[in-house]
């Protein structure tokens, strides 16, 4: 037990109330015991190295891991590949997308305890660790540096938002920092701000965002048979405009549920779980997803399952991205943009400011305020020419800013080389 284990247990007694509240599974694999959740051949106390080496890659919750759909499937032809998360609605995800590799485990993020964090790496024994966007906890890149581990962000993000709350913490956060091996960021903003948190900046790399790797935009696709299943099962009609609002948050299912005319076909996907019943309260009458009932001829589809976003933007006349007309700060549109598809997003969008703003300058993306919301849906499902300029144009820049997980592959797999020396 170390300083910082003793400050983590009042922080805990504070935060065992919320906890609580919130329904959380595998509490033995967050403190470490993850060994049931590995496949057989996989390295741990008292097993033999495998003759691949061994890349970590932890990714919060689903955003993040819908960042890695590429960059696994091609570290896996390298290496062995072991993906954490945190979120139970993200490791849900991961084991969706990746658990038919070989070459790849899904397991659980242990808590920042550093005995936990022992035991952790003691199974996974990871050669080389890449931390998603920015997920930077003190115990757990102190354990990985005094193990000679190589330690570093990928796809990295600070947004100025989170930024401000960084800074009045950073002499306390700014020895983990150092501890990093590398940064791969985004853009030059986020560059900045991770050097004034006190990484070196010869340690910093500007990769882009693997987001826009997600989808191969260069390819127009028909909805898959996963999407079509899914809106059969449910009774959306195809052959009728439909519009998906995805991600959003609170007040939003209502507004956009009361600006989407009545008789246009509206599926709805909360971004967070515990939001689908007050979500479902909002638009009263609306198919639930999770129910696994169909009705014929209803207007209004709640999509309350996890995974499913993907499939569900494919069948869309239209995007509307959430977490954007109130407070929220915005959610991901480079994945409908991807699809080729017209999107609308509200004009709180701060976390996704350059995705925005080169989706903006190519003429692939609408601002809109709550105000205006549905007298713009009106006019685009009217105009069926203007919805697919748009949608060209939005693929086109995706297309355009694509190749960053490839350039993670080669970064992640020189330390590793770096490493054995």
């Amino acid at each position: 037990m170390n300083a910082l284990d003793l400050l983590y247990i009042p922080i805990a007694v504070i935060a065992a109330p919320f906890l609580m509240r919130k329904k959380r599974e595998g509490w033995d694999q967050r403190v470490g015991h993850i060994e049931s959740m590995l496949k057989s051949d996989v390295v741990g106390p008292g097993i033999q190295v495998a003759s691949k080496p061994r890349v970590l890659l932890h990714a919060v919750s689903v955003g993040e891991v819908n960042a890695l759909r590429t960059i696994v499937p091609e570290l896996s032809q390298l290496s062995h590949v072991i993906v954490s998360t945190t979120t139970d609605t993200g490791l849900a995800h991961a084991q969706g997308l990746f658990s038919e590799l070989e070459a790849c485990d899904v397991v659980r993020y242990p808590l920042d305890c550093s005995w936990m964090v022992r035991r952790f790496l003691d199974i996974v024994r990871p050669d080389v660790v890449g931390l998603v966007e920015l997920e930077v906890w003190p115990n757990f890149v102190k354990a990985c540096s005094k193990r000679q581990i190589p330690i570093g962000i990928i796809n990295g993000r600070l947004s100025a938002r989170s930024f401000k709350g960084y800074k009045k913490i950073r002499m306390l956060l700014k020895p983990t920092f150092r501890r990093l091996k590398f940064v791969c960021v985004q853009d030059q903003d986020y560059a900045d701000r991770i050097q004034h948190m006190g990484v070196s900046r010869d340690r910093i790399s500007i990769t882009g965002s693997m987001k826009w790797d997600s989808i191969d935009a260069s390819v127009h696709r028909e909805p898959s048979e996963k999407s079509v299943e899914i809106a059969h099962a449910m009774g959306v009609d195809l052959k009728r405009p439909i519009v998906v609002a995805g991600s959003t948050g609170p007040g939003e299912e209502a507004l956009i549920h009361n600006a989407v005319s009545s008789d246009i076909q509206l599926i709805i996907a909360p971004r967070k779980t515990d939001r689908f019943e007050e979500a479902a309260e909002s638009v009263a009458g609306c198919v639930r997803r999770s129910n696994n009932e169909k009705l014929l001829g209803s207007n209004r589809f709640l999509l309350d399952t996890i995974g499913e976003l993907s499939a569900i933007y494919e069948i869309a006349d239209l995007v509307i991205v959430g977490r954007s007309f109130f407070d929220l700060y915005g959610s991901d549109p480079i994945e409908p943009a991807a699809l080729g598809k017209c999107v609308l997003i509200g004009s709180s969008h701060s976390d996704f400011q350059q995705a925005m703003q080169l989706l903006q300058n190519a003429g692939g993306i609408q601002v809109v305020d709550s105000q205006e919301l549905g007298e713009e849906v009106a006019r685009l499902l009217q105009d069926d020419a203007l919805r697919h300029k748009m949608g060209s144009r939005a693929r086109a820049c995706v297309n355009d800013q694509q190749g960053a997980s490839k350039k993670h592959v080669e970064i992640l797999m020189e330390q590793i080389q770096a490493k054995i020396g």
